[in-house]
């Protein structure tokens, strides 16, 4: 159960304990990659308690914690959901207005993958020629110059003779966040001329996407990418792999440095562009907004998160006993673990 000492603090907030019955309704922001998981749990809940079904929106990792660090109360969020950890700086901005206990339950893992039309080339990519595909500027004897690589074949000889079109997050975006460190970086790091860069200016270097049209910020709708993909075969999406594992029968994944995004892959480490998954719980509304330690019960049963849970059949990556366990008592008990 909630430490006594939590609750006493969360009825003690100024106007929210005598306001608390405005709301009755559990509510969810965050990362579009964790908002299919959420919202099945949610409608599990739903059926099988007598509270209302929780209201998840999808809003993207950075904006849902935006929202969620914006105070205490009925008009603040319970939960967020995102697809990478909190930053140091949301951690500031939480406690500047309140929000002080935050749980951080991890709920698995997903793969980040490049998706094209079934009906188009498939495509091997390694991190490096996505970097050369993707970012502003590349280095090209001693200089740093606007990225002249219209087609793939551009790059390498061997990939398909077809404009480089990449549909995918904004900056607001965890699966964004997540995308520019496992592949931008990390493909950035192979080039000498870019390794050898530091601090501010290897970030820059690293991470701006180019604006020309090869890569287009297409919001937060994974399923919207999914659908242009149909629409143009000479496109490729980005986001996270439960949405590939949905649609199947219409889009393929690239392989990454020789891996292809499967479930067996990402669960076992060899796909290189897999990232956990996280819940943030605001502990100051638990007990005071209704089904919160309920819907958290549901949400780390083994029925839902477990092996053959209802969630792996999303696409979610389970986590192992041991970390279900850990994070099922630190929720459940409400335990400040961001702020230790």
């Amino acid at each position: 159960m909630i430490k006594k000492s939590i609750l006493l603090a969360a009825v003690a907030t100024v106007g929210f304990a005598g306001v608390a019955e405005a709301r009755d309704q559990i509510r969810i922001v965050g990362s579009s990659t964790v908002y299919p998981f959420t919202t099945v749990v949610a409608e599990n809940f739903g059926k099988k308690t007598g509270h209302p079904t929780p209201v998840v929106e999808s809003t993207g990792s950075g904006g849902g914690l935006k929202l969620f660090c914006a105070g205490l109360g009925v008009e603040h969020p319970d939960f967020t959901n995102a697809s990478r950890a909190i930053k140091s700086s949301e951690i500031e901005t939480c406690a500047s207005n309140g929000v002080e206990a935050i749980t951080e339950m991890q709920v698995g893992y997903d793969g980040i993958v490049m998706a094209n039309a079934k009906n188009a080339p498939a495509l091997e990519l390694t991190k490096q020629q996505v970097y050369l595909a993707l970012a502003k500027d590349i280095p090209q004897d001693g200089e740093w110059v606007p990225n002249p690589n219209m087609n793939w074949s551009d790059i390498d000889p061997s990939l398909p003779d077809a404009k480089i079109e990449v549909l995918g997050p904004p900056p607001t975006s965890g699966t964004r966040d997540a995308f520019g460190e496992l592949v931008m970086e990390a493909g950035c790091e192979e080039i000498e001329a870019c390794a050898a860069l530091d601090g501010d200016e290897f970030d820059a270097r690293a991470m701006t996407m180019r604006e020309d049209g090869g890569f287009v910020e297409a919001g937060e709708n994974d399923n919207l990418i999914v659908q242009k993909l149909e629409a143009n075969p000479a496109a490729v999406g980005i986001f996270g792999f439960s949405f590939l594992d949905q649609n199947r029968d219409k889009i393929q994944g690239a392989t990454i440095d020789g891996a292809a995004p499967t479930f067996e892959n990402i669960a076992s480490g060899s796909y290189p562009v897999s990232r956990p998954l996280f819940v943030y719980v605001k502990v100051a509304h638990m007990g005071v907004i209704p089904g919160m330690e309920e819907f958290l019960e549901e949400y780390t049963s083994d029925a839902a998160w477990g092996p053959e849970g209802y969630l792996i059949d999303k696409g979610l990556i389970p986590m192992d006993e041991g970390m279900r366990e850990k994070m099922r008592e630190a929720a459940l008990n409400g335990v400040d673990n961001v702020n230790m």
